[in-house]
């Protein structure tokens, strides 16, 4: 992504080629946003009368925006420029504290804590709520996250490790139902609980965000989640029947 929101003004033609089709003529807004969306604006509503998203390229040089993605093109031509320039952009989001690096404030936002002057960026798991704590290594939020029981730690995984957390909790600590192995907590695209005897045995359970609350008739526990309460295999039905 380019560094800014560019913005254009003036009386313009603008064309697209592509799936509509169609050329326009008259005094215009042209905003390219930092991820190469680019919106046209006239003087009615709030709807562009043109656009392209996430543009693969775009370029802007002398009063005329090209963007093209695939087989889309847009391209604005200024006649008569009244004006362009370029100002700073960020993500917007919910406040939840000041950055600890910058001036900037740390805002909540696509599901990730973001600062609106640095490059400070934070992804949240799923379920995570920020509190009002501060970590005492680096400053930064904390945050609640209730995988088996509840953690509050660091914002930056890579100052406390969530997986680190889990794992020194419940890690051999249930058996796997189909073997004699014990259940190892991994990453692997998400954090499971799979057997140690892996790929031997492939038995292995999404983390679910929730408390360990019970022990299912399987063996496994059970899990309190916003949902409802559930084994931490999804499709027992001795955890279901239990639960109701």
């Amino acid at each position: 992504m380019h560094d800014g929101t560019r913005v254009m003004a003036g009386e313009c033609t603008t064309v697209f080629e592509g799936s509509r089709e169609r050329e326009q003529r008259g005094d215009v807004l042209v905003v390219v946003k930092p991820d190469n969306t680019v919106l046209v604006h006239d003087a009615a509503g709030y709807q562009p009368v043109a656009w392209l998203t996430r543009a693969e390229s775009v370029t802007v040089e002398d009063g005329v925006v090209t963007a093209s993605d695939g087989e889309e093109l847009l391209r604005v031509v200024a006649h008569e420029e009244h004006g362009s320039a370029r100002f700073p952009a960020s993500h917007a989001g919910v406040p939840v504290a000041d950055c600890p690096d910058c001036p900037g404030t740390l805002v909540r936002a696509r599901g990730s804590v973001t600062c609106t002057d640095c490059e400070g960026e934070y992804g949240l798991p799923s379920n995570a709520t920020v509190t009002g704590g501060r970590c005492a290594d680096c400053g930064l939020p904390t945050m609640r996250v209730e995988r088996g029981e509840v953690f509050e730690l660091c914002l930056d995984r890579g100052c406390e490790s969530l997986d680190d957390r889990v794992t020194d909790a419940f890690d051999r600590a249930w058996s796997c139902p189909d073997c004699d192995g014990d259940l190892r907590i991994i990453r692997r695209g998400g954090l499971l609980a799979g057997c140690e005897h892996y790929p031997d045995c492939d038995t292995g359970f999404s983390f679910p965000a929730g408390v360990v609350v019970d022990e299912c008739p399987c063996g496994l526990p059970v899990f309190e989640t916003a949902g409802g309460r559930r084994c931490l295999d999804s499709t027992c039905e001795a955890g279901l029947v239990g639960t109701l």
